[in-house]
């Protein structure tokens, strides 16, 4: 498979970050982790209030995730991380000083009228839909991560990334 590296699929609330992951991972056969699953209870009320999170509680957090992902890069492991990952600062963070072939980030692109559509049809355990706005508002575009058009089903997102990151037919005997 190559070198060991972290993918963090990033975007906002929405976006399929945790369906593309799990789906991602099972086709690399590799680790998934949910960056919600590792937010301190604090943070998990706060959102399920419907109140958003500021950098003070955000930063904790991120850091947590960035040892995360050294720990399987250092072991020469690959993973994937599902996280909004949503402002300059916080990728930075999360990169923990590694250059992006360790760390790739893949931006989960849409529209926000595309992604409230999505949203209507599910509930996130502690996300609200009503924080969709303040996210696209957070969103700063990434300039050095690939951006992937949500629109297609989530096989063919999953199908583009692998493409994309030089994957393509992994499970099909070629590699």
């Amino acid at each position: 498979m190559g070198a060991s590296r972290a993918i963090v699929l990033m975007g906002v609330t929405g976006s399929g970050k945790t369906t593309v992951g799990e789906m991602l991972a099972q086709y690399m056969q590799v680790p998934f982790l949910d960056g919600d699953d590792y937010h301190p209870e604090e943070n998990v009320a706060k959102m399920a209030s419907g109140t958003p999170l500021t950098d003070e509680d955000r930063f904790p957090w991120l850091q947590r995730l960035a040892r995360e992902l050294g720990a399987f890069i250092d072991r020469g492991e690959t993973c994937i991380l599902a996280c909004s990952a949503l402002r300059r600062e916080y990728r930075r963070i999360l990169r923990g000083g590694r250059d992006s072939h360790q760390v790739c980030l893949v931006h989960l692109a849409g529209s926000e009228e595309l992604i409230a559509s999505r949203l209507s049809d599910r509930a996130h355990r502690y996300m609200p839909a009503s924080l969709l706005r303040s996210q696209f508002e957070a969103l700063e575009e990434p300039e050095d991560a690939i951006s992937i058009d949500i629109s297609g089903t989530p096989q063919k997102i999953v199908e583009k990334i692998a493409d994309v990151l030089g994957m393509a037919h992994a499970n099909d005997g070629a590699g």
